[in-house]
């Protein structure tokens, strides 16, 4: 039997190079892969292992709290994890595929 009031089940959350924890329930997983970029669906791993091990992670230049975890997916292709730091936690806010890295400062690999 459910908790009343127990906070919504987690889709997954990991660890990032930085130190702290990503997480995204999986009410906001579906809001990501059936509004946000539905094709993302059948790639929930590759978020993960964005997030886990990214082959850099840039600071957003409209908000220092914001994240963006690249990895390589192929020649000139990433993915890319949106996550915002708050109060040491993270959450997902978005994720999908790019052709290009966004401006904003690279915090990593130094």
């Amino acid at each position: 039997m459910a908790d009343v009031g127990a906070p919504e089940e987690l889709q997954f959350e990991v660890i990032t190079p930085l130190g702290f924890r990503v997480r995204v329930t999986h009410a906001y997983w579906e809001i990501i892969v059936g509004f946000k970029h539905p094709v993302m669906a059948a790639h929930e791993q590759a978020v993960k292992e964005t997030l886990e091990k990214p082959s850099e992670i840039r600071l957003s230049k409209s908000d220092p709290s914001v994240h963006l975890f690249y990895r390589t997916e192929r020649s000139e292709r990433w993915v890319c994890a949106v996550a915002k730091r708050l109060n040491g936690e993270g959450f997902l806010i978005t994720a999908y595929p790019t052709d290009a890295i966004k401006e904003g400062e690279r915090i990593w690999p130094r």
